[in-house]
């Protein structure tokens, strides 16, 4: 059980600020979104951070979880938090999220979905990103459409 989990037991669904850190992957003028079973919306790959791991630990490996992929070099992209980044999951858990997000085009790997937390993986041209992303995400893909 990991952390977030371990708190859920103790405060229920009630607001929590909720640290992680996301990844854009680039492979040409694409980016890599994964459709989350959760909520069925697509975004990028990502979770929250674990006691005693780094922000760069905790990217890379949600991102082996997720999808198989090892990444080598991480590039700072942008720090989200503020009331934006207020989210309620389907099961009624509420965060306001700080999600610090990386980029990089490092990195290798068979790329599989891993079938707890994520439907499909697609690589998306940037001026073509689908219309269903989740919130949270939002602000990430509106930023990168102006970099």
């Amino acid at each position: 059980m990991g952390y977030i989990q371990e708190l859920r037991t103790l405060v229920g669904s009630r607001p929590i600020i909720m640290v992680g850190a996301g990844v854009l992957l680039f492979q040409h003028d694409t980016v890599l979104l994964q459709k989350r079973r959760d909520n069925g919306l697509w975004g990028i790959p990502g979770g929250s951070l674990e006691l005693g791991e780094s922000l760069e630990e905790a990217a890379k490996r949600e991102v082996l979880e997720e999808m198989g992929v090892e990444i080598n070099e991480l590039n700072l992209f942008g720090v989200y938090s503020g009331k934006e980044q207020f989210y309620q999951y389907p099961n009624g858990d509420q965060i306001y999220d700080v999600c610090v997000v990386y980029w990089t085009k490092d990195f290798h790997g068979e790329m599989h979905v891993d079938n707890d937390e994520v439907l499909e993986l697609h690589f998306f041209p940037l001026e073509e990103l689908p219309a269903d992303i989740t919130p949270l995400d939002q602000p990430i893909l509106n930023d990168l459409k102006y970099r």
